[in-house]
């Protein structure tokens, strides 16, 4: 009994090993069924991404420069003579701009128009989409409402955009509200009105921190020797990205320039010329007043005014020409301050592009189609047709 005993004992210890093993295979069996079938359960597609506001008015600008620009070939196609020329300018204007909105990713797989992409439905293709479904037989009138209508948009939307393409809007937009007007006085429909400027906002002169002058105890460090150790060589610091106190200097400058030029023209000008002259001379003199005030709100330095400026020959016998240049001198500058501003130093900025293209105008000179903006049109991508 005994020997039979311990044989007994001795197989169920040797059984418990293989019951372990299946126990342990069982269990990874049923792991990997489990994990097997997680994985083939598919995901949740994300949610699709919320483009930038300024990718959205980028997208806006763009499908309505679009649709603005195929309503001006309906009628350049069915005009003849001076409004035949007048609607293929309009063309090429909105050509210029759309150009200068599409992106090379908006024609292209995964591009703003690819409906795969996330956020195509706030994008372009839903931009288009909104503008063709608006879409309507072209008329002069409707023409006219149509860039009004959509330049003013464009100058709300670059209140808030990001820096260049604040620039970018308020230059199409600035444009179109021109091109506008231009396309009702040749037309006889009534001008549309453009955007009030805001008014100016000044500041108390003690609103801004006087700097702490050193203690008298305190010791003054020597300025350091172009010699010492270290220096030998070293190169100049360069200078820092521009900012808005450098944008509203500029703009400081370049109208008290422009307020010294209209003085002079006026001692050449005569009749008609020579009012509109004296009239825009004042207009100048305000803005370099408000400039000042904006300066001073942002504790900006205000530059000093030189005594005189260095005029060219061309200036003083073609004085009306030389206007021209000095207003279209001022749009960049303007041009600038959108891009550096924020606030309502950004919403005067864009009122004073508008009215300094305005002035442009009315001394002979083209502001072009995206007014205080440098462009070089060979270097822009070209549109989607279809």
């Amino acid at each position: 009994m005994t020997t039979w005993s311990v044989v007994k004992d001795d197989t169920r210890e040797k059984s418990r090993p293989r019951n372990y093993f299946r126990y342990a295979l069982l269990t990874f069996t049923a792991f990997l069924v489990l994990s097997l079938g997680f994985a083939l359960i598919p995901r949740e597609a994300p949610e699709p991404a919320v483009p930038p506001f300024s990718e959205h008015a980028r997208a806006s600008a763009l499908a309505e420069t679009m649709r603005l620009r195929t309503a001006s070939r309906e009628l350049a196609e069915g005009a003849s003579g001076a409004q035949r020329q007048l609607f293929s300018r309009t063309v090429t204007l909105l050509t210029t701009q759309a150009r200068a909105l599409v992106l090379p990713a908006d024609d292209g797989p995964g591009g703003a128009s690819d409906p795969s992409s996330p956020g195509a439905a706030t994008g372009t293709a839903a931009a288009t989409g909104t503008a063709a479904a608006t879409a309507a037989p072209a008329t002069v009138p409707a023409l006219v409402a149509g860039l009004s209508a959509s330049g003013k948009q464009r100058l709300v939307h670059a209140e808030t955009a990001d820096g260049g393409m604040a620039r970018l809007l308020a230059a199409v937009g600035s444009a179109q509200l021109l091109q506008a007007r231009a396309l009702a006085q040749a037309s006889g429909t009534p001008v549309p009105a453009l955007p009030a400027a805001p008014a100016p906002q000044r500041t108390a002169a003690d609103s801004c921190p006087v700097p702490v002058s050193p203690s008298a105890s305190a010791p003054v460090p020597a300025p350091a020797s172009p010699s010492a150790p270290g220096d030998a060589g070293a190169a100049p610091a360069e200078p820092g990205p521009a900012s808005q106190t450098d944008a509203l200097n500029r703009v400081v400058r370049t109208e008290v320039e422009t307020v010294y030029g209209y003085q002079v023209a006026l001692t050449r000008l005569e009749g008609p010329a020579a009012e509109q002259a004296s009239s825009l001379l004042a207009v100048h003199e305000a803005l370099v007043d408000e400039a000042e005030g904006y300066s001073r709100v942002h504790c900006a330095p205000i530059p000093p005014r030189d005594p005189g400026y260095t005029l060219g020959t061309s200036f003083l016998k073609k004085p009306a020409a030389g206007l021209a240049s000095l207003e279209a001198g001022t749009l960049p500058v303007y041009g600038d301050l959108v891009a550096l501003s924020d606030g309502a130093t950004r919403r005067w900025a864009i009122a004073s592009l508008l009215t300094a293209a305005q002035r442009s105008i009315r001394w002979g000179s083209d502001p072009g189609p995206v007014p205080g903006i440098v462009l070089d049109t060979t270097l822009l991508p070209a549109l989607p047709e279809g």
